[in-house]
């Protein structure tokens, strides 16, 4: 009798190969890729920064509708329109001096 030594099949050890292979891509991509987790973690930072922005807008409109308001014909707002004639027009009153 001969004695045969049992060699393990080369397409069990391709199998594995590909397996591994497959594993780590697929562990590549989801951390990498296009879709992976950094990224969110980018997109997360972009909406972090984007939701403070709203915030700063959403208050410089508040304070615009606050002045509109103030000057609009149901309720005028005689110092608010005094301070802009004097920035925008440039008026100054008789009895006031100008320093430059």
């Amino acid at each position: 009798m001969t004695h045969r030594e049992k060699r393990p099949a080369l397409g069990l050890g391709i199998y594995v190969a590909l397996t591994v292979l497959a594993g780590l891509y697929f562990t590549f991509a989801s951390v990498q890729g296009d879709y992976g987790l950094l990224r969110r973690i980018q997109i997360d930072a972009e909406g972090d920064i984007l939701a403070a922005q709203l915030d700063t807008l959403r208050a410089e409109v508040a304070a615009y509708r606050n002045k509109t308001r103030r000057l609009s014909d149901d309720y005028l707002d005689l110092d608010l329109l005094d301070e802009q004639t004097r920035d925008v027009l440039g008026y100054v009153r008789a009895d006031e001096i100008v320093l430059r």
